[in-house]
């Protein structure tokens, strides 16, 4: 057989089949992509068919010539990346840079993939090894493609129309969209008032709730009391008729069945893992990373899980096999059902991984793996575990009663269309547990009442009321999107794929196009102006349709039905005319979406909301006035489409002077580009978040002033006055500074006996420093 030079993607993953596999391979690791598209333009040219231009990424360097030295010494390469299209487009890229580095010749080159890291699986892929599917390359190199070419013209265009730092990407803008329409429905609510009629009740000591049905033989409806003077006046007609109890009219009890969830796929996974355990999409994909490639245990380093990139909901025969089989010893025969549950996959081609997100073995229990593993492996491989086991498990049986009962008289016995009130009371017990016994799905935005159990009651009997009440309510808007709710949208309108959730939230939030409140998605103003703008002039691209079909085109590219270069140039024809009648026909004024608010009193000048290089800003006047703008910055609790005039005024309070220090230095306290600060004489000390400076005083200023000189006096070790050199304390040690050139001091000496030529001497060997963009502390409105 020779020596063979297996390439994965990761070191972990690499000494765990390298267990495995034994003598006469190879295993390294090519720490992911070894090439990618080169970062300017012209990297993927479309009047060139597509011809797209890689080049080698440069941190991976040293691990692409560990490649090659090995593949040197080899009788054969095996490719054992990922499996799934990103994965496919590595092993291609890891032949061809071999290929380019002469090291391949007639070497036999190998495909294998494998959906779990255990022995069996990697023996069966080595056994049935193939060669690279270009259909799932050229998908791979599609999406790229597209990403690209919508990133290298949206992206310059956001920058000449709104600012300098933005980007628009094919997925993340319809991802944003969503968000943005969310919180404008939020905006758009309108809160109505209503009232219910609640009631506690006792019989034989037990005591539960009820409510108020039917009032004078009218069903009630959500708004059918609206207003406290209506609500206490059906409470206290109710209250003179019960005289201290109601009469049970009817009981219904039914029985239903409940049936457990799927086994995860990617994007379930990221929902539960963020509604029960808190962690982020990224978070779950990093940790559920590690329990695939290989944790060491008392077994050497096993991969505890299947590959977590998938959305197949399928499981191996083999596993449901292990799987019924434990759950018949550990949680009784009852348990199993007749036949293994299968459960429908929804996506045509699901990741080309054939299976869902499973434990590789159920007899590795979370308690058994528990001390080798850290407290979030272990908290996302039991959630993996219990939901796969719960999958293949009996159907849980929820008992459901439901009392009505009444307020008229026990020996008048009205029809229940003439009682004066109906109460509802209900209840529910669970009668076999089934799947219940491990496992229960989560809820994003509501929470399922749990087990109420009501009374032993029948028709006729007589229920102490123990009081009545009436409870104001009003309509809540619609939540924002948490990560939960936000991939389960997406998934559901068809946007990205398993492998692209955790990058488009990422992505908005590093842009600042979103932030967290709450732990929900609210937009930014320049996330809403940023999606104002591809809406109004690249609707088709950010369309949730549009975006769908596209992956389906991809999808379809992946299994040989349509070639990527025609799906490109059907693409590319309207987008590139989209790009270049925006780039011409809309002025950056236009694309500012300025917001008029009023007129200033004091000048009569008009008051307009912008968005400007450093944020969003208030500017009073035009540049048409014969007297210059002024500016002033939002607050950070501020927004764009909110702010009044009175609030927008008021932000031109600042600077404001509030006295002197102790050495008659002038204070004063202002918003700069960096934040508040306090100024004193020519030098300034930011102002710690806690303080506001509309409302700061002296006094408070003054201790801002001093810490900041203490801070100072700690950091300084000597000054060269005359040559303008400073010794300091920074964060990674002493260093020297002529506000030019940074020189770290060296470890051997004392930075206080250093010299001025000596210092002068390090300081010519040291680069220069890297400074700020832009001059110092301004206004953020200019």
């Amino acid at each position: 057989m020779g020596n063979k030079l297996v390439v994965v993607e990761s070191p972990a993953k690499a000494r765990t089949i390298k267990k495995y596999l034994g003598k006469g391979f190879e295993v390294l690791a090519s720490y992911g992509h070894v090439r990618d598209l080169r970062p300017k333009e012209g990297a993927v040219e479309p009047d060139n068919d597509f011809e797209m231009h890689y080049e080698a990424i440069e941190r991976n360097e040293k691990h692409v010539a560990a490649l090659e030295r090995a593949m040197r010494k080899a009788d054969g390469l095996v490719l054992a990346t990922d499996p799934d299209r990103e994965g496919e487009a590595i092993a291609w890229h890891v032949m061809e840079v071999l290929r380019e580095r002469e090291v391949l010749d007639a070497k036999p080159v190998e495909r294998v993939v494998f959906h779990e890291i255990t022995r069996r699986a990697i023996q069966e892929a080595i056994d049935h090894a193939r060669s690279i599917s270009m259909d799932l390359v050229n998908a791979q190199q599609a999406r790229r493609a597209l990403d690209y070419l919508v990133g290298f013209n949206l992206s310059p265009l956001l920058w000449r129309k709104i600012r300098r730092g933005l980007s628009a990407g094919r997925v993340q803008s319809p991802a944003l969209r969503m968000i943005v329409e969310r919180e404008e429905e939020i905006e758009r609510f309108q809160r109505r008032e209503y009232w219910t009629i609640e009631v506690d009740l006792e019989r034989d000591t037990n005591q539960f709730p009820g409510r108020l049905t039917h009032f004078q033989g009218e069903k009630l409806a959500q708004f059918s009391i609206e207003d406290e003077v209506r609500a206490h006046e059906v409470r206290d007609t109710l209250e003179g008729h019960a005289a201290g109890r109601l009469r049970v009219l009817s009981v219904e009890r039914k029985q239903r069945r409940r049936n457990p969830a799927p086994p995860f796929i990617t994007s379930t996974l990221q929902q539960e893992a963020a509604r029960k355990l808190g962690f982020t999409a990224q978070r779950t994909m990093r940790i559920a990373q590690q329990l695939y490639e290989g944790v060491e245990t008392d077994e050497g380093s096993v991969g505890l899980i299947t590959y977590m990139r998938t959305d197949s909901t399928t499981l191996a025969d083999e596993a449901v096999a292990e799987l019924r089989t434990f759950i018949e010893e550990q949680y009784g025969k009852e348990n199993v059902p007749a036949r293994p549950r299968e459960f429908k996959t929804r996506a045509k081609n699901a990741q080309e991984a054939h299976e869902a997100v499973r434990p590789t073995s159920v007899v590795r229990t979370p308690e058994a793996m528990q001390s080798f593993l850290s407290k979030e492996q272990h908290q996302l491989y039991q959630l993996v575990w219990r939901r796969t086991v719960a999958c293949q498990m009996q159907h849980a049986l929820i008992n459901t009663v439901a009392v009505d009962m009444g307020c008229g008289e026990a020996a008048a016995r009205p029809p229940v269309e003439r009682e004066p009130g109906v109460f509802r009371a209900t209840g529910s017990t669970i009668a076999k547990p089934g799947f219940l016994l491990v496992y229960e799905e989560g809820t994003d935005d509501t929470a399922e009442d749990g087990e109420r159990r009501l009374p032993a009651l029948e028709e006729g009997d007589v229920v102490t009321l123990r009081a009545m009440r009436a409870d104001q309510h009003f309509t809540e808007p619609p939540p924002r999107y948490s990560e939960a709710s936000l991939i389960r949208a997406l998934e559901e309108h068809g946007i990205g794929r398993p492998s692209t959730y955790a990058a488009i939230i990422s992505t908005l939030l590093s842009r600042e196009y979103v932030e967290l409140e709450s732990r929900r998605f609210r937009p930014t103003d320049v996330g809403r102006l940023v999606n104002s703008f591809v809406t109004e002039h690249f609707r088709d691209y950010v369309d949730y349709d549009f975006t769908a079909r596209l992956e389906d085109d991809l999808d379809a590219i992946s299994r040989g039905e349509r070639g990527w270069k025609p799906l490109m140039a059907d693409f590319w024809k309207t987008f590139a005319a989209k790009v270049h009648d925006t780039q011409t026909g809309v002025t950056r004024r236009d694309a500012a979406q300025a917001r008029d608010i009023g007129v200033d009193p004091a000048s009569g000048r008009p008051v307009t909301v912008r968005m400007g290089r450093f944020g969003p800003y208030v500017q009073i006047g035009t540049p048409e006035d014969e007297d210059k703008p002024r500016f002033a910055g939002l607050r950070r609790d501020q927004r764009m489409n909110t702010i009044t005039l009175e609030e927008a005024l008021a932000l031109f309070q600042l600077p404001r002077e509030l006295g002197q220090t102790s050495e008659g230095e002038p204070v004063s306290v202002n918003i700069g580009r960096f934040g508040p600060y306090v100024r004193y004489g020519s030098k300034y000390a930011s102002l710690p978040k806690e303080d506001d400076p509309y409302t700061v005083e002296l006094p408070r200023a003054l201790e801002v002033i001093e810490a900041k000189r203490q801070a100072d006096a700690a950091r300084h070790i000597k000054s060269f006055d005359d040559d303008g050199i400073r010794v300091l304390n920074g964060r990674f040690g002493p260093y020297i500074t002529d506000g030019k050139r940074n020189a770290r001091v060296p470890k051997d000496r004392d930075p206080q006996s250093l010299s001025l030529d000596e210092c002068k001497e390090l300081l010519e060997k040291a680069p220069p420093a890297r400074g700020r963009r832009g001059g110092g502390r301004r206004r953020g409105a200019s």
